[in-house]
């Protein structure tokens, strides 16, 4: 069934479609059901001021709406779910949706489904796909295409489909858990960034997340183009046989993007693209974004010195390996948006100072002791906090010094007492934000405020 057909059958059903989870996918994915004349019944569990807001703009569009709970008999009769990017897969309400055999759709596949002439291009991995995301859509303006980010990245794909005009292209961040539920998702482009071990507190095997990451091939066909991580061996092993035109980058050999060591430069195939030095990001796995993102706007016709320009241009977005300002001979750097250790293992190794680690929230189901390999003399300390804290200390004890903190103040302040002048303080966290915040932004934009303040 296409996406149209799907549409028009919920509409002519008549029968409501239950959103789970609101924010701003599940908010922006009732005003659209609303818009096509499709009767809504809208839940979460959260309560307070801003879902009050949410919830009485939604009710002026006819939708019903709980908030504080959902009504998981009236879930159960729904004609099908559609579900926000923030909520667990083994919630109450999607468990009820299986059980009574109601279709379960990701709200980004809602957005794909309802935006027929924009094309999408989707990036997916465990690393990298936020900044790849945006590099991406800065190449494509910067070469003249009208393009916007969207997806998992911040805007939600049914948001875009609500303006008048949506862009010609978008450049689509997509988790793991927006992939398992987008069966009608079929990216012009794909792109996968690299892989490593997450969300196993979500997933009961390390096989089981892979295979939502390869979601993202499903609908792959002669005409897809993939372009994919020559360096990961997981990569190569997921994306071999998948149909299609393949492209490949590279920081360790050439390849169609590459990265040339010894003349410090980044390429496409045989051609210079820009020196290492003029690419503003810190860290090599910067550079394999930008050769990814290069290699999209190549694809689709941006000349190559506007896409030299764009990488010029491009800053390093909010919480991803952020510097934020030096105090006292110290750089204060926030990488909130690093919630699994692999993704600390890279920002650890774009810093070339010593440094403090601000490391702990809500545990992933890693173990913390490869920071201590990749970190070595240059610790001057790990900072332990949240619900993880004591976990961080029985991996890393004896190995890193490890200073426990209390509330996030604490965290703060205690780092400041244990930086010298010339050290880096990194927060990046290996956890998720859930034990204090309510997501890796708000950690990010608190701990930013208290450098500014400093």
């Amino acid at each position: 069934m296409s996406g149209a057909d799907l549409i028009t059958r919920w509409r002519e059903s008549g029968r409501e479609i239950a959103v789970v989870g609101l924010g701003k996918s599940g908010v922006a994915a009732t005003l659209l059901l609303r818009r096509r004349g499709i009767p809504v019944y809208a839940s979460d569990s959260g309560r307070g001021p801003v879902f009050d807001e949410w919830a009485a703009r939604l009710r002026e569009t006819g939708a019903d709406v709980d908030v504080g709970g959902h009504d998981l008999e009236r879930i159960g009769r729904a004609e099908a779910v559609v579900v926000s990017p923030g909520v667990p897969p083994d919630v109450p309400a999607l468990e009820v949706a299986r059980r009574s055999g109601r279709e379960i759709h990701a709200e980004v596949e809602l957005g794909f489904i309802a935006l027929e002439g924009s094309r999408c291009i989707g990036i997916t991995g465990t690393n990298g796909k936020t900044t790849t995301t945006s590099l991406i859509a800065h190449l494509l303006l910067a070469g003249g295409i009208r393009a916007e980010a969207a997806g998992n990245i911040g805007r939600p794909l049914s948001d875009v489909a609500l303006s008048s005009d949506p862009p010609e292209w978008l450049a689509l961040e997509l988790s793991s858990f927006q992939l398992h539920d987008a069966p009608q998702l079929a990216p012009a482009v794909g792109v996968l960034t690299n892989l490593a071990p997450n969300h196993l507190d979500r997933y009961h095997s390390l096989e089981e997340y892979y295979g939502d990451k390869a979601l993202l091939f499903r609908n792959a066909g002669p005409g897809s183009v993939w372009i994919s991580n020559a360096d990961d061996a997981a990569v190569r092993t997921m994306v071999a046989g998948v149909p299609g035109t393949h492209l490949r980058f590279s920081i360790e050999r050439k390849a169609d993007g590459w990265f040339d060591r010894a003349g410090d430069r980044l390429m496409l195939a045989d051609e210079l693209l820009l020196r290492r030095a003029e690419l503003p990001l810190l860290g090599e796995h910067n550079v394999a974004n930008a050769l990814a993102a290069a290699l999209v706007a190549d694809r689709l016709g941006c000349a190559r010195e506007r896409i030299a320009a764009g990488l010029r241009s491009f800053r390093a977005i909010a919480h991803r390996v952020e510097p934020v300002r030096e105090v006292d001979g110290v750089l204060w750097i926030n990488d909130s948006k690093s919630t699994n250790v692999t993704s600390t293992e890279v920002a650890i190794a774009a810093i070339d100072r010593p440094l403090v680690l601000l490391l702990g929230g809500r545990h992933k189901g890693e173990p913390y002791t490869r920071l201590a390999d990749r970190m070595g003399p240059r610790c001057r300390a790990v900072v332990a906090y949240g619900e993880a804290g004591p976990i961080v200390r029985q991996d890393l004890e004896g190995r890193v010094p490890v200073v426990p903190a209390g509330d996030f103040d604490d965290v703060l302040s205690t780092a400041r007492r244990l930086a010298r002048p010339g050290d880096a303080v990194l927060l990046s966290p290996a956890c998720s934000s859930y034990d204090m915040f309510r997501n890796y932004e708000e950690r990010g934009a608190r701990f930013r405020a208290a450098v500014e303040a400093m």
